[in-house]
């Protein structure tokens, strides 16, 4: 892992994620830098630069005007909005937003205690009570994003100031936990993953050590916590203790078999075992990882790619539970599941991680997002019903339509951190070999690794054509290329210069070997058949329902197409499904789906004995991640299938 290019020399180019990169940079982060500062009318108040500004004149006189206000972990979001902006400021060199970044920074660094302590909650509202609370007040959750935002500031930008600060809080930790040995372990996990960052980032072993330490002690002592809260006399949200399957601390890392309890908790913990495993080359903690990352996928993961299906603690909850209308499938959590997953292909070269960082990204976190950056989902549920959905007392959560802005503001900042880092996913450059893992347009800068730059061009995932294209600095530049192939693909074709062309296909990647000229075209044909997806018939909310999926991409149906009602119609069975043109003017540019379907006629009275009425009609088809984008509207993707 020590060998490993970081992808920072990559130009998005025309395609599908052009859009999305241009709105980070122009709508999302201004937007998102406004809400940090309390000026969206109408939407809920963040007051996360205030805290920091609070906790800085606090430091420098000893007191300070106004309150703390926010969640315990409102530093958080500043922390991953600084890290969107890093990576951003890499792809689109802004000196006013560079400056804005320092300025916070330097406000960052205001807000450090001497001792290279950094929270705004405590050094503001409760000062006496630093580290005695791991299980709820997220002080190393918090110190882990403000880790992972120096760290990428550093590599995007070049300017060291918050890595320095947040070096003096990682040394803070270490001397706290590892030289005068204070027990416990994040009750958020988190630092774990910004550890490992840390020690690629700087060398030092003593990050690595510590983010070691937090993973092998974690359930060792499955009582810390319990312990813990007798022994102080405070709370931050009366969080029980003894839950050990929400604290993901039941038992030591590598005896756990199970997702289970809060699930960004859960994959972010994953994605640090799994970073530790490959760091480290523990083939035990690499097996336990392959055990939850099964878990998850082949019994806990909806098919957009969204986990978590309870609201109650936003978790796991058993095999085969995935409710539609009531699905937490937190935004992050999905991020999550993308972090965990871009792990696990670094661990072993497999496309089925790549499968599911894709599910998850074209589904889920872009459903997370209004199309104009604006708006957005905590919870993105698979069914709503206006009336029900966000009133109901066990559908409160599940909003039918995006809020501008959230008290627990964890999601939005997620997004775009993600979303302007993309190139990290879509590519692994490691010695020996260039692997594709996600089909996102634009140039890659390999000149220090393979002589040379390589474009990808696609109008995917609405085309099926990938074209690589070689920017040799010689007259030829020889790349290993490896090429995921996508599970849905059920017939790919892959050609040289037109020519079809033999190669390897392991664990799903083509593998190819070359040296290409500036006249060489590698195209990559997919599969883009509209394919009828069905879940084991241990899912009890699917049965005799269907879903739709293309490409990546998942479908759904929604009122606004289909006469303002949705529960009346079902599939036929074995029906034509036709996709339409390209439509530039829809929903920022999509392909709808046609198929052949039903709609049933009933009487108005709740029970009846009189059968339903039944005709033919065409059901039109959406993807999913353009959702709730034209008002108040049912949706569903389980569709009721009959012959």
């Amino acid at each position: 892992m020590g060998d490993l290019k970081l992808v920072r020399k990559f130009e998005v180019g025309v395609g599908f994620f052009n859009r999305y990169e241009k709105l980070v940079k122009d709508v999302v982060l201004p937007y998102q830098e406004k809400a940090l500062n309390d000026q969206i009318e109408g939407a809920e108040k963040s007051h996360c630069i205030e805290n920091f500004r609070m906790a800085a004149k606090k430091i420098k006189t000893g007191a300070c005007d106004g309150e703390f206000y926010g969640m315990v972990f409102q530093d958080s979001d500043v922390a991953k909005w600084l890290e969107g902006a890093a990576y951003s400021l890499a792809q689109n060199p802004d000196a006013e937003l560079e400056k804005r970044c320092d300025d916070i920074i330097e406000l960052i660094g205001e807000a450090q205690q001497k001792d290279g302590y950094l929270n705004t909650y405590f050094t503001v509202k409760e000062p006496d009570k630093r580290w005695t609370n791991l299980q709820e007040a997220h002080e190393l959750y918090c110190a882990g994003h403000m880790i992972e935002a120096a760290v990428a500031y550093a590599e995007c930008t070049g300017k060291s100031r918050l890595l320095e600060i947040m070096c003096g809080m990682a040394d803070h930790i270490y001397k706290h936990f590892i030289e005068e040995g204070a027990e416990g372990y994040p009750g958020h996990p988190e630092i774990e993953l910004a550890l490992m960052r840390l020690f690629r980032c700087t060398k030092e072993e003593r990050y690595k050590e510590l983010a070691m330490h937090f993973i092998n002690m974690r359930g060792v002592d499955s009582e810390y916590f319990v312990k813990e809260k007798e022994k102080r006399n405070w709370t931050v949200w009366g969080a029980d203790p003894g839950d050990k399957e929400y604290a993901q601390n039941g038992a030591p890392v590598r005896e756990q078999d199970k997702a289970v309890g809060h699930a960004v908790r859960a994959v972010y913990l994953y994605t640090g075992m799994a970073d530790a495993a490959m760091e480290t080359g523990d083939t035990t903690l690499t097996e336990v990882c392959r055990t939850l990352w099964n878990n998850i996928t082949q019994r806990r993961m909806y098919v957009t790619g969204a986990i978590g299906s309870a609201y109650e603690g936003e978790a796991f909850t058993k095999d085969y539970h995935l409710p539609n209308d009531t699905a937490y499938a937190e935004t992050c959590a999905a991020i999550g599941l993308i972090f965990f997953s871009n792990k696990m292909l670094y661990l072993e070269r497999k496309g089925k991680y790549a499968d599911v960082m894709e599910r998850a990204l074209y589904n889920c976190v872009l459903a997370g997002m209004q199309l104009d950056g604006t708006k957005f989902f905590y919870v993105n549920p698979l069914e709503v019903l206006p009336g029900i959905s966000g009133e109901a007392q066990t559908h409160k959560h599940a909003l039918p339509v995006r809020p501008k802005w959230f008290a627990c503001a964890c999601c939005p900042p997620n997004v775009a951190r993600l979303l302007s880092s993309i190139a990290e996913y879509a590519w692994h450059v490691i010695p020996g070999a260039l692997f594709s893992n996600l089909f996102v347009g634009g140039t890659l800068d390999l000149s220090d690794s393979f002589g040379g730059k390589v474009t990808l061009e696609t109008a995917y995932p609405y085309d099926n054509k990938i074209r690589y294209h070689f920017a040799p600095e010689q007259e030829t530049m020889y790349v290993p290329l490896a090429i995921r192939i996508p599970a849905w693909s059920r017939n790919t074709k892959i050609t040289l210069n037109g020519r079809e062309v033999r190669c390897e296909i392991k664990d799903g990647y083509a593998y190819l070997h070359g040296n290409y000229s500036a006249k060489d075209v590698v195209t990559v044909e997919l599969d883009l058949s509209v394919r009828r997806v069905y879940t084991s018939n241990k899912v009890s909310a699917n049965t005799g329902r269907v879903a739709i999926q293309r490409g990546p991409l998942i479908y759904c149906i929604e009122g606004v197409d289909n006469e303002n009602d949705i529960l009346s119609v079902s599939l036929k069975k074995d029906g034509e499904i036709t996709v339409s043109e390209y439509l530039p003017d829809k929903l920022c540019g999509i392909q709808e789906l046609y198929a052949e379907g039903y709609r049933e006629t009933v009487s108005d009275e709740l029970y009846s004995f009189d059968a339903p009425a039944e005709e033919a009609c065409r059901v039109t088809l959406v993807p999913y991640y353009t959702w709730g984008n034209r008002g108040l509207n049912q949706m569903r993707v389980w569709i009721p299938e009959e012959a």
